[in-house]
């Protein structure tokens, strides 16, 4: 049994996280932004606003993100939303400052073009890690069997995170290649807004498979122009998250997509739900790094003219089918 682990954000990842951190931690705070969470969980141990009827171990309690410069525990767990991370990162660096951090935020910084990582380490100096994979959070609070990557620089890091969350239900496989990580959690949920469109056109499971594979090289030509591994691509945090979230229901960026083939503006999408989907502000940054590192990304273009630009998908689904003939190739 381990000591204190601390969360810092209250969504339902953050939330599944935590339950799971509880099983071998003494105590788990999850720090939040709403006095409502601080007080449910608290009160009731469970997290009404994101993750209501799942109760929490009694070992979890809750704090406001204004007590995190008191943070009294040297590992925490990092599930901010990606265009916030920066802010708070900034805000509390005094705090994280030397910890043990484990990234389980997946997205890209639309401003830099940074991955989390890159945004921690702008504002503090800290021991990272990164964990990502096929991990439906409402599954993991579950404890339905569940297979993740963690990554970092340190080997040692990475398995002292292995070993803290790893049970009879959850998995962990360690691997030193961060970027690869963050980049496959990260663009996957662009891919899945632009399968959610595809099944909400009706276009069927051709399509779905050919979004998918196509999505795939897109994320690994990214990945490697960063500086990730090809290989990681084909792991848990690649092509595994890749096919969950573009399959899968509960995935908030395939129900995005879902939404925006029935009509729906970006606008409505976003205020449907208290639940962020990432691959929202995902497709901007991604679109943007893409243009910059000089990297192909056919698909990734096209999701970022339906969303930002109200191009109709139809007209997208007929610019990506006539392109150029060329090889299948990365």
């Amino acid at each position: 049994m381990q000591g204190k682990t601390a969360v810092i954000g209250a969504g339902n990842w953050g939330t599944a996280l935590a339950a799971l951190a509880a099983e071998s931690s003494e105590r788990v705070v999850i720090y939040a932004l709403e006095d409502e969470v601080v007080k449910s969980i608290n009160e009731s141990n469970e997290n009404t606003l994101y993750m209501k009827g799942i109760k929490l171990p009694e070992n979890i309690g809750s704090k406001h993100f204004s007590e995190i410069a008191n943070i009294d525990c040297d590992h925490i767990i990092w599930t901010v939303p990606t265009q916030f991370s920066g802010r708070v990162a900034k805000q509390y660096a005094s705090a994280f400052s030397g910890k043990s951090i484990l990234i389980a935020t997946k997205g890209i910084e639309i401003d830099t073009g940074d991955l989390v990582v890159h945004i921690l380490e702008r504002e503090f100096d800290g021991k990272f890690s990164v964990l990502s994979g096929p991990s439906f959070a409402k599954e993991v609070a579950g404890r339905m069997p569940t297979a993740v990557s963690i990554a970092a620089a340190d080997e040692e890091e990475a398995k002292w995170w292995q070993n803290l969350l790893s049970n009879n239900y959850f998995r962990c496989y360690y691997c030193d290649d961060m970027i690869g990580v963050e980049v496959g959690g990260a663009i996957k949920n662009v891919m899945a807004i632009a399968t959610g469109i595809s099944d909400g056109l009706g276009f069927g499971h051709n399509a779905r498979a050919g979004l998918i594979t196509r999505g795939l090289t897109e994320m690994a030509r990214l990945g490697i122009a960063l500086g990730g591994k090809a290989e990681t691509f084909m792991g848990l945090s690649g092509m595994g998250d890749l096919v969950l979230t573009c399959t899968g229901d509960l995935s908030r960026n395939r129900q995005a997509g879902l939404k925006i083939a029935s009509g729906m503006t970006l606008a409505e999408v976003t205020a449907s739900t208290n639940n962020v989907a990432e691959g929202v502000y995902t497709t901007k940054a991604a679109y943007l790094l893409a243009k910059r590192l000089g990297v192909d990304t056919p698909i990734i273009n096209e999701v970022y003219e339906i969303l930002y630009n109200n191009k109709k998908p139809l007209d997208s689904v007929k610019d990506l089918m006539s392109r150029r003939l060329t090889s299948e190739r990365i």
